[in-house]
């Protein structure tokens, strides 16, 4: 059985800065995915630069970028996910 894609959207302000969220259950839950899902939520630049990124790529567990840094990421739940990333797009947005 393959992963399912539960969520996908992609959003583009105004500026060009794009926003995409995309989410998958997976067949089953692994140690790297107790939760059970795959996930990739991203915010960058209409040129390309990443600036906000939430993702639990296979070897690296639940983790997030913040410009330059990456730092781990404690999940929680869907919807604590989505409101943490969309806080920390608000916070890069004003700067």
């Amino acid at each position: 059985m393959k992963a399912r894609l539960v969520y996908r959207e992609k959003f583009i302000y105004s500026d060009g800065a794009i926003r995409e969220m995309v989410l998958w259950k997976l067949p089953e839950q692994t140690s790297e995915r107790p939760h059970g899902l795959k996930y990739s939520l991203y915010y960058g630049l209409a040129d390309g630069t990443c600036i906000v990124r939430y993702d639990n790529e296979t070897g690296k567990g639940d983790h997030k970028h913040i410009g330059g840094r990456e730092e781990p990421y404690s999940f929680n739940s869907v919807e604590t996910l989505v409101a943490d990333f969309m806080n920390d797009i608000d916070s890069e947005r004003k700067t």
